[in-house]
């Protein structure tokens, strides 16, 4: 990916690390302007790189698009609960449009190995309920919200893993990497919340959603359909 979009993949390089300096340190200021070039980078990227924009292609980024009021609203949630609120709803919307592009590949009428299919439910059902009943005893009245938003990022990994076989292994591999980083970064984000803070909370939860983001994005270039021979 850095060797073919090499000032594109600079460019995020500079984004990526000037937000984890700004985290750091506590640069509110400069991170109003790093955390969206997040999404907004990645946006102008796909939309740019892509010519021709297939109803994946859209889908993903109106889920970028969700991802950026999501982060907008987030970095004010310690001033107002109500801003968290907002966060998540925003990247619950963002995790559907992800979870409706990779679908559109699952559906793929290519035949591959039907063994793959109950482990990748399994796993990802396994760690979403998991990952609930770990947050449960300090969620209060926001326990029905994270247990959806808990489901709808499983949904996310397994259609992005059940793309395996319908689409490229490039795409299927940075998207599913992607997918899993996601989810690692909502689990820290979600813990770092509601458990306990962690000592570099902060620095994993954005390192893990801007490479998470970044990857689905590289994937999304890089798709190519695979037609039934």
């Amino acid at each position: 990916m850095f060797s073919k979009y090499p000032q594109f993949s600079f460019a995020f390089a500079i984004i990526f690390f000037a937000d984890l300096i700004a985290t750091t340190n506590d640069f509110f200021t400069v991170r109003l302007v790093t955390k969206p070039l997040i999404t907004i980078s990645l946006i102008l990227f796909l939309h740019f790189i892509i010519k021709r924009k297939s109803r994946f292609t859209s889908k993903v980024m109106i889920g970028l698009l969700f991802s950026l009021i999501g982060d907008i609203a987030l970095m004010f949630a310690a001033k107002d609960s109500n801003f968290f609120m907002l966060g998540l709803g925003a990247f619950l919307i963002a995790h559907i449009f992800y979870i409706a592009a990779f679908y559109l590949d699952s559906t793929n009428k290519i035949e591959v190995h039907r063994r793959y299919i109950t482990p990748i439910f399994m796993v990802f059902g396994f760690y979403c309920f998991s990952y609930y009943y770990v947050l449960s005893p300090y969620l209060g009245e926001l326990s029905l919200h994270v247990l959806f938003y808990a489901i709808a990022i499983a949904l996310m990994g397994i259609m992005a893993a059940l793309r395996y076989g319908k689409t490229n292994f490039k795409s299927f591999s940075w998207i599913l990497t992607g997918a899993v980083l996601f989810i690692i970064s909502d689990s820290i984000l979600a813990y770092n919340k509601f458990v306990e803070p962690l000592e570099i909370g902060d620095i994993l939860i954005m390192s893990t959603y801007m490479l998470a983001q970044f990857l689905i994005a590289m994937g999304t270039a890089e798709r190519k359909y695979v037609k039934k021979n």
